[in-house]
């Protein structure tokens, strides 16, 4: 049995549209927000020991890549990992990085188990519902999740998941990038400077 207060933000999920994310958030791909990566099985960030800039590591059925998470660049990929290691292991499910990341043990979130931050230090907040199962919308808001009032003020449907199967959701550990990851493809957002990059099948990004 639903309250009347589930079945009110049930309806309000429903009716919100999807809209772009507010500002400073802008999509890093281009025209596209979303890559596709077919056989997609989870990502990790991790900050580039050089810059301190946020990189995504991604792992799949067709290798593992590491992209820098402002402008969609990508900075290693290795189509045949060592199959030992080639998936999340250990109590903190992760893998070897690669390229700038070499020496680095990344935590992966998605089909293993894991997560990715929902929240950031200045108040951002992620949130994936389910008011149509099995599709999945995903929500950023400034009001700790809560959604108030309708969608446009201070909450915003950024996404919705209707193809594929969801693997992870969340922010960079600094706040910067936010990704969206499925069985198919990766979406990530920035609010750090640099160049979008246009989309691309990620074996196409070499």
């Amino acid at each position: 049995m639903f309250t009347d207060h589930q079945l009110q933000l049930r309806e309000r999920f429903l009716s919100a549209p999807v809209s772009p994310a507010p500002a400073p958030w802008r999509p890093v791909f281009r025209p596209r927000p979303a890559v596709p990566i077919g056989g997609l099985l989870g990502i990790g960030f991790a900050a580039d020991p050089a810059t301190g800039r946020d990189l995504v590591m991604i792992v799949s059925q067709d290798g593992h890549g590491v992209l820098d998470g402002t402008t969609g660049a990508v900075l290693a990929r290795d189509r045949d990992p060592d199959p030992d290691v080639c998936d999340p292991t250990g109590p903190f499910l992760t893998c070897p990085g690669l390229g700038p990341l070499a020496g680095v043990q990344v935590r992966i979130a998605g089909l293993h188990g894991g997560g990715l931050h929902a929240t950031t230090a200045d108040g951002w907040t992620l949130d994936v519902v389910s008011p149509d199962w099995p599709h999945q919308r995903v929500l950023l808001s400034t009001d700790g999740g809560l959604c108030h009032g309708p969608a446009g003020g201070c909450w915003w449907h950024i996404h919705h998941i209707t193809h594929a199967t969801p693997r992870a959701a969340g922010f960079s550990p600094s706040g910067g990038t936010l990704a969206i990851a499925t069985s198919a493809d990766l979406t990530l957002l920035t609010r750090s400077e640099g160049r979008q990059r246009r989309s691309a099948s990620f074996n196409d990004l070499t």
